[in-house]
């Protein structure tokens, strides 16, 4: 009898950690037939590079690189039309000409717009100093507006019928919330002009609408019909752990999940009863975009290549800390149970690098994790965090059988695969 095997790929960091590699080398290795996307939004960057071509996937499964291989868009993604167009012309230039063929979006995924990106941009603009972090993509605008204003949300089986009064009122509603928090700050004209500009959400929905005719809504029973396939089925996770609207550090986090609750919440949704593997991913040392605490992190690290992450944009300074006992514990414990542990940049030893392994902090060795929703419970550890001294082990890491002892000083879950730079082949643990 056939069966159908399931697999998660979930970050263990603040993101960039090394997930669409991952996606990619365990597309090929177990032969997945479908990469599905479960949470976030367009913010994804996950970056690929095979031989001569590289791609930043963002909303794209990235085993794209892969022949046949489909992309599942489930709900709660948030969809942006416009941004996944761009892509798949972008992925075109790299010789994958039928993405939007082998893509299927879920009917009841949300639609972000040009005017919740605007929005979502003000919102960062007006706190000036106490930024929260933003991709200025508009995911989690859209979220906090659906949730305030359910009879405005757009969702993608809506495109087919241009839904331009919801459209409208959405920008309305943005536009009457955002004035007078931007009144008389120069920086938010330009975002401002986009809600006050009604011509741009009619010329936005013929693009939107002409995605929908290209990819139409999938209804439940298609997707499941796609997930029970026999083989392998890959569920790709956004961003880390670090970052989850839950579980993160507030208010430096996405409004989105990314635990294994998460994932098997989406898969019962079409009927997947059967066990799925959860791979947590990390680095061989932090990583963090923009602002939020980092308590290892180290300028000195600033000299390790970064081809594919850069500060320019919205998601600001990209920033390199050492590895860090203390997150690795908590990140574990939040994510919720894995099978095994997925090492990225091991590289890094080949360049001559010694890592230093924070073992605690000054004011803290370990951090609570809430089991419920509790934003007070997080915000307590980010002031803990922006306090917190790291305390390092006096010998240094500099190999990767070193950190592998590290790790598992902290947790009893296998290296299951370490890779050793972009596009090279994942090593198996011994």
């Amino acid at each position: 009898m056939s069966v159908t095997r399931y697999a998660s790929v979930l970050g263990l960091g603040f993101g960039d950690c090394g997930k669409g590699r991952f996606v990619d080398a365990l597309t090929r290795r177990w032969q997945a037939h479908t990469v599905a996307r479960f949470n976030g939004g367009a913010q994804a960057g996950h970056n690929v590079v095979e031989g001569t071509r590289h791609h930043t996937f963002s909303q794209f499964g990235s085993g794209t690189f892969v022949p046949g291989v489909a992309t599942l868009l489930l709900d709660p993604v948030v969809v942006h039309p416009t941004a996944l167009l761009v892509e798949a012309e972008s992925l075109g230039r790299v010789g994958v000409h039928d993405a939007i063929a082998r893509l299927k979006i879920d009917a009841r995924c949300r639609v972000t717009t040009p005017y919740h990106q605007a929005a979502g941009r003000l919102r960062e603009l007006v706190r000036g100093a106490d930024a929260h972090g933003t991709c200025g993509v508009g995911v989690g605008e859209t979220v906090r507006h659906s949730l305030a204003h359910a009879d405005e949300v757009i969702r993608y089986g809506d495109l087919p019928c241009g839904p331009i009064d919801k459209l409208m009122a959405a920008r309305a509603t943005l536009l009457a919330e955002l004035s007078p928090l931007c009144e008389g700050i120069a920086v938010c004209r330009d975002e401002l002009a986009i809600l006050r500009d009604e011509t741009l959400g009619q010329r936005w929905m013929l693009s939107a609408r002409a995605l929908a005719r290209s990819c139409p809504p999938a209804s439940a029973d298609e997707i499941a019909a796609r997930l029970h396939m026999p083989g392998c089925v890959l569920f790709e996770g956004a961003q880390g752990i670090l970052l989850d609207e839950w579980r993160g550090f507030h208010p430096h986090t996405t409004w989105s999940s990314t635990t294994t609750a998460a994932v098997e919440s989406v898969a019962s949704r079409f009927g997947i009863g059967g066990p799925i593997k959860h791979y947590g991913v990390l680095r061989s040392y932090l990583t963090r975009h923009g602002t939020g605490p980092l308590p290892t992190h180290d300028p000195s690290l600033d000299a390790l290549p970064e081809p594919h992450n850069s500060g320019d944009g919205w998601q600001g300074t990209f920033r390199r800390g050492q590895p860090d006992a203390v997150l690795l514990r908590y990140a574990l414990e939040a994510v919720g149970n894995l099978s095994g542990l997925l090492v990225s940049h091991l590289d890094v030893f080949d360049r001559g690098i010694a890592l230093k392994w924070c073992e605690n902090y000054t004011n803290a060795s370990r951090l609570p994790v809430s089991r419920g929703e509790d934003l007070a419970h997080q915000s307590a550890l980010t002031r803990l965090l922006a306090e917190a001294g790291p305390n390092y082990a006096r010998e240094p890491i500099c190999t990767a059988d070193a950190l592998r002892a590290r790790i598992a000083s902290v947790t009893p879950l296998a290296v299951e695969f370490g890779s050793f730079g972009a596009g090279t082949a994942l090593r198996e643990r011994p």
